[in-house]
């Protein structure tokens, strides 16, 4: 079926149609108004015929279909924004988003624990000497605040403290393909570092066992371990507890890190999670994260 020309073809064509009718009658004579009215008609429809070839199948029109820039199909969907120094910050939980007892620090920055320190037995991989690495990669990242590697961009970190648990938050931006990595070798450690040893400066050993953990669906992707640490503090057996959690929203993430010696903090991790996920999307979007958010029981 032939294309029907557009609307501002029409009149191109008309208007040529136009003028040729006037050429002609001002040169033709009362004799010849009939043959010139013939003509000219002639000549209309050929002008008409040749704009119309003349017009580009994929020229922009006033139909939907034929514009990319109105077309809602043709319209890039909205994407983050990248992450300033001030949104990193901005992003970051307060003592608001979580619900207990609690209380925000000033030097989670320096927060390390020592049951973390460890060089991991490499004779516990006797079929797999790499998942030793991914082992040792996860205690050290675990101790260093820095699971998902090093940020490429603007970073921030709080912390809350709650009888002997923490909470530790890291907001930053990374690059893409790097924290892509990063959560599929989070997926892995399940499966490489279910169970191992790792013993410290003094000899002394500890167990290191490494579930899955729970996560709530929010941000782009996400991954959880839970881990538990059994060694000794101060002389005393002891048990260190961690969840885990890291987000992506576009080219940032959050991590959130909760436990300790008191068990197991899962609940709030969570809560954590959820809140600081909001709180990330809503700066990425340009706006300012609640002072009081509405969303907790």
């Amino acid at each position: 079926m032939s294309r029907r020309p557009s609307h501002p073809v029409r009149l191109m064509a008309s208007a040529l149609a136009a003028g040729a009718l006037l050429t002609t009658a001002a040169c033709s004579d009362d004799g010849g108004g009939s043959r010139a009215a013939s003509d000219t008609a002639a000549q209309a429809r050929a002008a008409e015929q040749n704009a119309a070839k003349q017009t580009p199948s994929g020229s922009p029109t006033d139909s939907p279909t034929g514009s990319p820039t109105n077309s809602p199909t043709g319209s890039p969907s909205a994407s983050p924004s990248t992450l300033t120094e001030s949104g990193a910050k901005a992003a970051l939980l307060t003592e608001a988003d979580l619900e207990g007892e609690w209380n925000q620090v000033q030097d989670a920055d320096k927060w390390r624990d020592r049951l973390l320190v460890g060089e991991v037995d490499v004779s516990d991989f006797l079929t797999a000497k790499t998942d030793a690495a991914d082992c040792q990669r996860l205690l050290d990242g675990l101790y260093r605040d820095n699971l998902l590697g090093e940020p490429s961009g603007p970073s921030a970190l709080t912390g809350f403290e709650q009888g002997d648990s923490r909470l530790l938050e890291q907001v930053a931006a990374y690059d893409r393909a790097g924290l892509d990595d990063s959560l599929k070798w989070m997926d892995s450690l399940p499966q490489k570092c279910d169970q191992f040893t790792a013993t410290d400066e003094a000899g002394e050993k500890r167990t290191v066992q490494v579930t899955e953990a729970s996560v709530p669906e929010v941000g782009d992707a996400r991954e959880g371990l839970h881990v538990t640490v059994q060694g000794t503090a101060a002389d005393n057996p002891a048990t260190l507890t961690l969840d885990v959690v890291a987000v992506r929203v576009g080219t940032s993430a959050l991590t959130v890190t909760g436990g300790g010696l008191d068990g197991d903090e899962a609940a709030s991790v969570e809560q954590a999670v959820r809140q600081g996920t909001e709180r990330l999307k809503t700066v990425l979007d340009g706006g300012t994260p609640s002072p009081q958010p509405t969303n907790l029981d």
